[in-house]
């Protein structure tokens, strides 16, 4: 039996693992063999929620961010990890790691890289660095503090996370165009959080990107995905130039999740979500 995921398998900056359920509750006001298509995949927490409880759904995966290689190098990873456990053994756990532990740590990391050219750096981040901070290189891990929050266990293998999708990797641009016209397609749209650190994701996002998706909501069904730490005075004066749009959340359902990033740092997650009426949803293809 396939497994049912509520988080991602690996460590991903703005999973939605916190809106899982909510999220199944808005997937059930859709018939099964509705079209979804994920603009902004992520780590596919959303495709893969969307084809589990839709199995006859067709569901659109956008991998640009090149999630599925972390996923195929998970016993690397696992091996890696495995050297960090021995290096920091008998130092105290969550605490600052000395430089010559650290160095050590960094000699290991850089070996691997060479020997096998690959190292999952966003998942090795949440084994060394304070909480919620991601380096995406070597050179950059140097620069950093590390910390004592190896993982203690093995990640499991999940050959079947992203199984029954249609994985591509492609402009969100380029996905909604090919799907726009598609009658009772229902977008999936969570893009980097404007005002949020984006350094994990594989683009430049400038507030004309983040402002040109709300284009893409008019007319059709969707779930979108933002954060009270959006610039609420550069969005007004966009929609004001753009008169034609009107209000895109007018009629939305609005799901709220208190968040937090640390002991001082608080923000708000927010969902809305709305369905537009339709005689007839998109069949699978």
């Amino acid at each position: 039996m396939r497994k049912h995921y509520l988080s991602a398998p690996l460590p991903f900056v703005g999973q939605k693992r916190m809106f899982a359920k909510e999220f199944i509750k808005v997937l059930s006001q859709f018939p099964d063999g509705t079209l979804f298509v994920d603009l902004f995949g992520g780590s596919g927490l959303l495709s893969h929620i969307a084809k589990c409880q839709k199995p006859h759904s067709k569901v659109v995966y956008n991998d640009f961010d090149n999630y599925r290689q972390r996923l195929q190098n998970i016993p690397r990873t696992n091996i890696l990890l495995s050297e960090l456990r021995s290096i920091v053994k008998d130092l105290p756990r969550h605490k600052l790691i000395p430089e010559k532990i650290k160095s050590r740590i960094v000699e290991c990391i850089a070996r691997e890289e060479k020997e096998y050219g690959f190292v999952d750096y966003i998942t090795i981040s949440s084994s060394l660095l304070f909480s919620m901070k991601y380096v995406l290189s070597l050179d950059k891990l140097k620069k950093e503090t590390l910390y004592n929050n190896v993982r203690l266990n093995d990640y499991p293998p999940c050959e079947d996370y992203l199984g029954g999708l249609e994985v591509i990797s492609c402009d969100y641009r380029c996905l909604y165009e090919q799907y726009k016209d598609t009658p009772g397609v229902v977008f999936l749209i969570d893009p980097p959080y404007l005002s949020t650190e984006v350094g994990t994701y594989n683009m430049y996002w400038k507030l004309a990107d983040y402002l040109d998706v709300l284009n893409m909501l008019h007319g059709h069904s969707f779930i979108y995905f933002t954060s009270d730490k959006s610039s609420i005075i550069d969005l007004c004066d966009w929609m004001g130039k753009n008169p034609t749009i009107g209000n895109p959340f007018d009629g939305c359902q609005r799901v709220d999740f208190n968040a937090h990033m640390n002991h001082t740092a608080k923000y708000t997650d927010i969902m809305l979500y709305k369905k537009q009426p339709q005689k007839e949803y998109g069949k699978a293809a």
